[in-house]
């Protein structure tokens, strides 16, 4: 058990969608944005996932090394021995994609990575075509599985959106917000797909979390801001203030002291908020939030006012 409690737990980022809705484009988008961080992508098999060859090293059966200490890796149908594997490899990887199947729910994927207790399942993330979602969610053999795979989405991501006008865009805006449960939906195109930030952990650095506003680099779509909490605020106090309201959040993620005290991190994922004991490194901050949201929805007065003493 003591071996066990050292082990660095594995943050999951699971993607879906139906085919063709851009699963491949943003896999490659992470994997060439991951900044150093050793990314596994998990896929059912090759075939399915056309990584870049660029970003290629070298193939061994069944695992594709890749730039940057990534790689890819295919589990065929039995993904829990896959990831059983990932974490024997030295360096093991500091978070895993999986990429379902089109016909896949996600969320059922990730409850399965639930049952391992050295992986946590961060996010889904959903894929929806612009232009072809609606009619898809209608059809008779396909609605039912897209219309499942969007209630389960932590984030959803419309792609495609620089091939409609404005008004069909808010048309599916509304439409989508209607289909998800909790789920924050971003509008993207090849040009602008999410940062890393944006969909998974905000920080992979000894220095996590940062003292001041993440920076996207290129990418000006979207806004970050670290909020200081309040030594009044135990951690469930803060995810019931994240609960609260809307916020135009798409994730935030923090450490903050629990009640019996130790530390727990706050994570915020669309609109969904859980809280995970903190068993890592001694942090170089705690009681400090980071948010990230789209510029012109993130609703930073708002999120400020919720943690002045």
């Amino acid at each position: 058990m003591a071996e066990r409690a050292a082990k660095e737990i594995i943050p999951v980022t699971v993607i879906g969608g139906y085919l063709g809705a851009g699963k491949t484009t943003l896999v490659n988008h992470l994997l060439r944005t991951a900044d150093g961080l050793r990314l596994a992508v998990l896929v059912n098999e090759f075939g399915s996932l056309a990584i870049d060859e660029d970003l290629m090293l070298a193939r061994d059966d069944n695992l594709i090394s890749l730039a940057g200490g990534c790689v890819c890796c295919s589990f065929g149908s039995d993904l829990m021995t896959a990831l059983m594997d990932l974490q024997q490899m030295q360096p093991p990887p500091q978070r895993i994609i999986i990429e379902a199947s089109g016909v896949a729910l996600p969320a059922a994927i990730a409850a399965s990575v639930s049952l391992l207790p050295d992986y946590r399942p961060e996010g889904v993330v959903v894929l929806a075509d612009a232009e072809s979602v609606m009619e898809r969610a209608a059809d008779v053999y396909m609605g039912d599985t897209i219309t499942r795979q969007l209630a389960d989405a932590d984030l959803v991501l419309l792609s495609k959106c620089d091939l409609i006008d404005t008004a069909r865009k808010a048309q599916l805006l509304s439409w989508l917000s209607a289909q998800t449960a909790s789920a924050a939906v971003i509008p993207t195109s090849v040009a602008s797909l999410p940062p890393p930030p944006a969909l998974f952990g905000l920080d992979h650095s000894a220095a996590w979390p940062p003292a001041g506003p993440v920076n996207f680099s290129h990418d000006q779509l979207y806004a970050s801001l670290v909020v200081r909490v309040p030594t009044t605020l135990w951690a469930a106090d803060v995810a019931a203030l994240l609960q609260s309201r809307p916020l135009g959040v798409l994730r935030a993620k923090g450490l903050c002291l629990a009640s019996d005290g130790g530390l727990q991190a706050v994570q915020m994922v669309g609109n969904r908020v859980q809280q995970d004991r903190y068993h890592g490194p001694a942090p170089q901050a705690i009681n400090q939030l980071v948010f990230i949201g789209l510029k012109e929805h993130l609703l930073a007065d708002k999120i400020t006012a919720l943690f002045i003493p």
